[in-house]
């Protein structure tokens, strides 16, 4: 997998104020933007398991998925406007996306559902550690605002976790 992000320097039409001082910005920067190349590996996973998607559970799984990446999708924008908020600057490519990603892609020709699954319950239990070790900076950065905005996204990693493992799962009896 890629390194982390290295921050960007800040080029004047492009620095913004805060009060956070320089580490703090440049941390939780490179942390948040980490997050968001996983976000953004995830969605596309997501939806390429949507898309290739087969077998009897077909329309249930279909649908699942569908409905994650449409919210994964919905924290891009967020946490880039986060790292601009902070000061800092946000991925600029897919390029940068792929070195800084650590959720693996997977470009296998097909999968079978059951394996499509587990692949996402276990990125999506990934990137929520990923995101609690962004809390972690925010929290010694004394960053409440990006602190709480990760709260969320790591309840919604979770259950997007919690519903692929219920949704694949066989109970014994």
């Amino acid at each position: 997998m890629a390194k982390d992000h290295k921050a960007h320097a800040v080029p004047g039409p492009l620095a913004t104020p805060t009060d956070l001082g320089e580490n703090a910005t440049r941390d939780v920067s490179a942390a948040l933007n980490g997050v968001l190349a996983d976000v953004f590996a995830l969605y596309l996973k997501t939806k390429n398991f949507h898309w290739h998607m087969s077998g009897p559970h077909f329309r249930d799984y279909h649908l699942l998925l569908d409905e994650q990446s449409d919210q994964i999708f919905a924290v891009t924008d967020v946490i880039a406007e986060r790292v601009r908020k902070l000061g800092g600057l946000t991925l600029h490519s897919i390029g940068e996306i792929a070195r800084t990603q650590r959720i693996a892609d997977n470009d296998a020709s097909y999968v079978e559902p059951q394996d499509m699954l587990a692949e996402l319950r276990e990125d999506n239990g990934s990137l929520a550690k990923r995101m609690r070790e962004a809390h972690g900076l925010c929290d010694e950065a004394g960053d409440i605002a990006t602190a709480s905005v990760l709260e969320t996204f790591i309840d919604e990693a979770e259950r997007r976790a919690w519903f692929l493992y219920e949704a694949s799962h066989t109970t014994r009896r």
